[in-house]
């Protein structure tokens, strides 16, 4: 791998074995889900690996409103007339590109079924609306993520699309990662890192009790960036790990005693 593309592939530290059952999957054409809790790298593994194969990457985020035609492509109008134009899912398929789909346990099941024709053997895309029926490349990648912590009977994947795809389970790095992690995105001192994971894993201990979110490493490389900037630690600490957590000011004054404790 040259300098130069090296360079440009976002960083990632790998956890465990995921680089290599990615690049299995890839090299194999089976589709992937990513299951873990909000923060904790999921994305930014499958823009590092996607720049590591050096592909496109097409993201969609999906929700509730996120309908067949936002993923496969929709028939508009112009000056000229009528055009069709693609979805993220069809040029993906078109270029052979990587489409991730993130949450995708938010979108409509009746959304996800269109991706069932592409994540078994007929690795194919029929657009009803044009009559056509691709076929993926060898390079096209469908990705999916969800975090389980969000799941009930009304936003779960469905077994018969869940069944369609490998899957690999993400958690929040070991204090040593996330150490490592901190340094390597943030310009804070190490010191400063171990004092802000071991806050983080503190924190983590009240999810399920007082907290519906675990505190993630995203907040925690945004804590670092303000501390680095010249923030004040604790006011740094409130406005990037606390507030975001909760709404309740019982939990951000507990919140914050938990800070003051472990970094005052």
């Amino acid at each position: 791998m040259n300098k130069q593309k090296q360079d440009k592939i976002p960083f990632y530290k790998p956890q465990g074995n995921e680089v290599e059952l990615f690049e299995h999957a890839y090299n194999n054409q089976l589709p992937l889900l990513i299951k873990g809790p909000t923060g904790c790298g999921k994305t930014r593994f499958i823009r590092h690996m996607a720049a590591k194969l050096d592909r496109p990457l097409y993201t969609v985020a999906c929700h509730d409103d996120l309908t067949a035609a936002d993923l496969v492509g929709r028939h508009l109008i112009n000056d000229k007339g009528t055009y069709w134009c693609d979805g993220p899912l069809t040029k993906a398929v078109r270029e052979g590109a990587i489409c991730y789909l993130d949450e995708v346990v938010e979108a409509r099941k009746d959304t996800t079924v269109v991706l069932h024709p592409l994540t078994d053997d007929r690795r194919i895309l029929p657009i009803e609306r044009t009559g056509e029926t691709l076929s993926a490349p060898e390079e096209f990648m469908l990705v999916t993520s969800y975090n389980p912590g969000y799941q009930n009977l009304l936003k779960g994947m469905k077994p018969s699309t869940r069944q369609r795809f490998v899957a690999m389970s993400f958690d929040f790095p070991d204090v040593q990662t996330e150490i490592f992690v901190l340094l390597a995105e943030t310009d804070i001192d190490k010191a400063t890192a171990e004092k802000l994971v071991g806050l983080a894993t503190s924190m983590r201990a009240l999810k399920d009790h007082d907290l519906e979110e675990a505190a993630s490493t995203r907040l925690l490389i945004y804590t670092a960036t303000l501390i680095a900037s010249g923030m004040p630690i604790l006011e740094a600490c409130r406005a990037a790990l606390v507030e975001p957590l909760t709404d309740d000011q019982e939990t951000i004054d507990a919140l914050m005693e938990v800070v003051n404790a472990t970094l005052g």
